[in-house]
């Protein structure tokens, strides 16, 4: 017998209420990770539900379960980053559930208010630095935007939902005008305009484009573990990293997650999926197969995740970070962050 299913059953029922299940699942699915497969594959064979899957980016799939409305096909959507999960609630595409499971098992602070949505992996957005060139990298995030640094700093668009919700968080941190100085500091620090995905940032490292960049701890732990194409692991034994704000608000993180489709038509199936991703084993996957950190306190790191070292994760409400993208988004525009 799997493990597997030992860790579903201590669930008290959260992944097929013990008899095999029947129907199917219909998933929107915005993750693009080939190491998911298991997580559905190991689902379907626990509870006899079949898992149908449409995959699109985001925002992409939220636009399409506004135009379906009532007739969408949608039991489940998955997505990333907490802006895209509150926007997917204020799109009027998620219901709100009542799971006792999910409400023991997902922190209070990762999950919405309203129970539309739920955080089933993170990763800490941190300071990454080449270790030949900086003597004393920014401790926290306000750090990064000190005139010691100009010239210095690479980091993403102002459209892109890691960079939203960082400044997001800042506000909800540190309040709007002090949110508005950093970001006006940063713009002064790049040393290139903003652009690329995050293992960009860190490949802008190796090849001297600038000393310090900020990115998800996943693309990092990626390249401890294997080859990345730019990120040899010589090319990687030169970079250093920072965890922000220890001895503040503590590590800024960036949620995966999703919840019921507002239509669902297999709602107690949807549910038993979600449950079953904050089970043992499909936290461990979410670590193992995709080097990010579980939701759920307590489950085991893969050796990659946990050769970054120990940290303080923000604990702030995401709930209410992601209602700060709007203001956000005019700071950006204000301050020429484009």
């Amino acid at each position: 017998m799997k493990i597997l299913f030992h860790s579903c059953l201590s669930l008290a029922v959260a992944c097929g209420g013990g008899a095999y299940a029947e129907g199917e699942v219909n998933l929107y699915s915005s993750r693009h990770y080939d190491t998911d497969e298991r997580l559905y594959s190991d689902f379907e064979e626990l509870t006899g539900i079949t898992v149908n899957r449409i995959e699109g980016k985001g925002d992409e799939l939220i636009a399409r379960l506004k135009i379906e409305g009532k007739n969408s096909p949608a039991d489940v959507i998955l997505t990333v980053d907490t802006s895209r999960l509150e926007r997917a609630k204020e799109a009027g595409v998620l219901q709100s559930i009542e799971s006792d499971i999910l409400d023991a098992r997902v922190p209070s602070s990762l999950q919405d208010s309203d129970n539309q949505w739920f955080g089933f992996s993170q990763r800490a957005r941190i300071i990454f630095y080449d270790k030949n060139d900086v003597a004393n990298p920014p401790l926290d995030y306000l750090s990064l935007a000190d005139s010691k640094y100009q010239g210095m700093v690479c980091h993403r668009s102002s459209s892109n939902v890691y960079s939203q919700t960082l400044l997001s968080a800042i506000i909800e941190n540190h309040g709007e005008e002090k949110a508005g100085e950093w970001a006006e500091g940063m713009v002064i620090n790049f040393a290139r305009e903003p652009q690329g995905g995050d293992t960009d940032q860190l490949r802008a490292l190796v090849s001297g484009e600038c000393d310090i960049s900020v990115s998800n701890t996943y693309y990092f732990a990626r390249a401890l573990r294997k080859d990345v194409q730019g990120l040899s692991s010589e090319e990687v034994a030169n970079i250093g990293w920072i965890f922000p704000a220890q001895n503040a608000e503590g590590a800024h993180m960036n949620l995966s997650g999703g919840g019921v489709a507002a239509h669902a038509p297999n709602r107690e199936n949807a549910i038993k999926f979600l449950e079953y991703l904050s089970s043992n084993s499909a936290q461990q996957y979410f670590s193992g197969g995709n080097d990010e950190y579980p939701s759920v306190p307590g489950v085991g790191l893969s050796a990659s995740v946990a050769r970054l070292g120990l940290f303080r994760p923000d604990a702030v409400d995401l709930s209410a970070v992601a209602k700060n993208v709007p203001t956000a988004q005019q700071i950006f525009n204000r301050v020429g962050w484009y």
